[in-house]
Formats: structure tokens, sequence, C-alpha cells
């Protein structure tokens, strides 16, 4: 019977929603498998500096942004649509990971990360908007909680998985042969479980050129891109600078000498253990709440976890405590930024012209995660002061975000959802 009251309580949602995530699941396998590795590959293996492997995996977000835009002309438009556009997206991702599974010198790793940022620029836009179409109101969130939990279990196992096979052979190259292979299966799944989706035959007009001027020209957009940016930001910091403050700040008796790789590497694991845990729990306690204040929830969070990566920085002894309350409170803050974000995008969007929405969300990725590394970076080159004074600053932003945030509201007020 307590099993019966469990099924009961998942989403009921469309099938396909859950064949969808069913695939990210296994092509995110496919990912953690290198996430982590391919920078130590490149490096130590190829024999490139990590200068040119900076270079190289930051040229990706370059052709990412071209991505996206082309995923969101084409995605909105009846000719091609959201499900020709994914098929597009993995087969490109599967042959960048096989082009890196061959590299042997810069030029091969530039090619593939060219692929690759294509592959994910158009990959993110039609399979948010695979998901929007299948969904409405409340649902939505809900579904789009489903797919970030399939991409983190994914992304868990294959950390996991990736980093056994690499002890057990040092096969590097073979890492990526597998993620190739999740994005041949995904391929798969898309190709024969996916039916085509698009809004109502109402709405079936060909893209216009002038689409992105209309969707920019919407002023509930042009507060959310602000505010959106601002919050992957925040994100971009879990990726480039925490991890080189834990490393190179924290953790010793002079705070200088910083965490051993494996308590780095532990700390990071609670952080996605508890991204997954929470997933849901966390979808089904926001329910009541709208997406703008769930948005401001995760804002405070925000705020919390920044504070506690000063405390680890500045309380003698109890370091490790701070970093691990600290990316504790970022995972929820996370868990409740994703789901929320990616609805009240799709709401607002017309039906004709959401895939441009939610291209122009995901170009608020590509912006974050280039300021977010940039500024950074430039701070971990400053004193110890400028470092651990950088996180109360980033706490203090958090009102400013939160301002946005309720300009955002009243605007959505004075022009409703759809």
């Amino acid at each position: 019977m307590r099993q019966l009251r469990s099924l009961s309580r998942l989403p009921q949602l469309n099938p396909q929603v859950w064949i969808l995530a069913g695939g990210r699941f296994l092509s995110d396998i496919g990912s953690g498998f290198t996430l982590f590795y391919a920078p130590i590959f490149f490096v130590n293996q190829v024999g490139l500096s990590a200068t040119e492997v900076g270079l190289a995996l930051g040229i990706a977000s370059v052709s990412g942004v071209a991505g996206r835009i082309l995923s969101g002309t084409l995605a909105d438009s009846p000719r091609w649509g959201r499900r020709r556009t994914l098929l597009l997206a993995t087969a490109v991702l599967a042959i960048a990971a096989l082009v890196l599974a061959t590299t042997h010198n810069l030029t091969t790793l530039i090619a593939g990360n060219l692929l690759s940022g294509l592959g994910i620029g158009l990959y993110w836009p039609a399979t948010e908007s695979i998901v929007a179409d299948l969904t409405q109101g409340e649902q939505r969130r809900e579904a789009y909680a489903i797919t970030r939990l399939a991409d983190n279990l994914g992304l868990g196992v294959g950390i996991v998985l990736g980093g056994l096979l690499i002890s057990a052979t040092n096969a590097y190259r073979t890492l990526f042969v597998v993620d190739a292979l999740s994005f041949a299966v995904f391929f798969g799944v898309v190709y024969f479980a996916i039916a085509k989706t698009y809004p109502s035959a109402s709405h079936r007009d060909e893209v216009r050129g002038s689409a992105w001027f209309e969707a920019l020209r919407d002023r509930r957009l042009q507060v959310y891109i602000l505010a959106n940016i601002i919050f992957t930001t925040y994100i971009a910091q879990l990726h480039s600078t925490i991890p080189l403050y834990f490393s190179n700040f924290i953790g010793g008796d002079s705070g200088s000498k910083g965490f051993a790789a494996t308590t780095i590497s532990g700390l990071f694991a609670w952080h996605l253990a508890l991204n997954i845990i929470s997933q849901m729990p966390a979808a089904y306690l926001l329910k009541r709440f709208s997406h703008v204040q769930t948005l401001t929830i995760s804002a405070i969070l925000w705020a919390a976890g920044f504070g506690c990566m000063w405390l680890a920085g500045v309380v003698p002894h109890s370091q490790l405590f701070w970093a691990i309350l600290g990316l504790g409170v970022l995972a929820i803050a996370t868990v409740c930024y994703s789901p929320a974000a990616s609805s009240l995008v799709a709401d607002i969007a017309p039906p004709s012209l959401r895939a441009i929405y939610i291209s122009i969300n995901s170009l608020c990725w590509a912006a974050g995660y280039f300021i977010g590394p940039t500024l950074g970076g430039w701070v971990l080159d400053q004193s110890r002061i400028v470092v651990v004074g950088y996180w109360v600053a980033l706490s203090i932003s958090v009102v400013g975000t939160a301002i946005i945030l309720q300009y955002l509201d009243r605007t959505i007020h004075r022009q409703p959802i759809n």
C-alpha cells in the first residue's frame, strides 16, 4: 500500500515527458563520463598546455551562441520543428564526442569543441520546448523538475562510472566513445518514441525573420533576461570560482593552504546528491508559490550560501563545516531556480514563439557563464581580503536581484501570462 501511495504522488504527466526524461538520463550518463576528466586527459595524456585546453573549451561558447539562435528559429518553424532540431542536436553531439576521442593536437580539440558547443546550443531550446508543448500550468514546473532530476541522476552515475573506468583501465579515450554512444541512444529514443510537437494549428505560421525582435520587445522578457543573467552568473560560481577558492584559499591553519583534492571531490559529490534528493520534494513544496516568488526564495538561498562561503574563509577550524553547509544551501537554491525559470519563460511566451523565448533564456546561460568565470577568475588573482570579500559582495547583490524580481512580478501582472 505504501508503494501505491508513493506512486500516486508522482506527477501525472504526458508519457512522452517520461520518455524524454529517460533519454536525457541516458545521454547525461555519457556526459558525466567526460565532465571532470576531459581537461585532465587533454593536458596529461594528449600533452596540450592548460592554456590551450582552456582556450579550446572556451571556444565552445562561441558556437553555442550560434546553436541557440539557430535552434530557436528551427524549433519554432513548422517546416522543421522541435523533434528534428533535437535529432540534429544529438547527431552533432555524437560526432563531436567522436572527434574529441581522436584528439591528438590543438586543431582537433578546437574542432571537437566547436561541434560540441553547436550541439549543446541546438539541444537546450529544442528539448525544453518539447516539455513546454506537452504540459501546461503547474504541471509544467513538475515536468521541468523531473527532467532536471533525470539530468542530475545521469551526470552522477556517469561521473562515478567514468572514475571507475579510468582507475581500472586509464583509457581516457573510451570515455568519449561512451559519450558518443549515449547520444546515439538518445537519437534513437527521440526518433522512435517522441512524436512531433507544436502549438495548435492557429499558431502554425512560418517563423518570420522579425520574430526575435518581436520577442525582445516583450517587457516581461526584458526584465527576466536581466534577472536570469544574474542567476546564471551565480550558478557559474559553482563550477569555476568555488572549486579554486576551496583549493587555494581555505582549509589550512593559515587559511591559505586549501582543501585536498579528495575533500573537494567529496564536497561536490554532496552538493550533487542533495540536488538530486531535493528536486522533487522542492517541486512539491513550492507548488503554492508563483514562479517569481520561487525565484525570490532561490535568491535568498543564494545569499545565504555565499555567506557560508565567506564564513568558510574567515572562521578558523570550522572551514569544512561552512563549506558543507554552503554547498548544501546552494544545491537547494539551484533546485528552486531551474524549474521555475524554465516554466516562467514557457508561460510568458506566445505559443508560436515559444522556442525563441526559450533560446533567449538559454542565451542568458551563455552570458552568465562568460561573466561568472571571468569575474571570479579576476577576483582569485587579487589579495586574500578581496577574495574573501567577494562572497560578501555576491551575497549583498541579491538585494538588487530581489528588487528586479519584484519589478518583474509587477510587469507580469500588467501583462498577464498566456
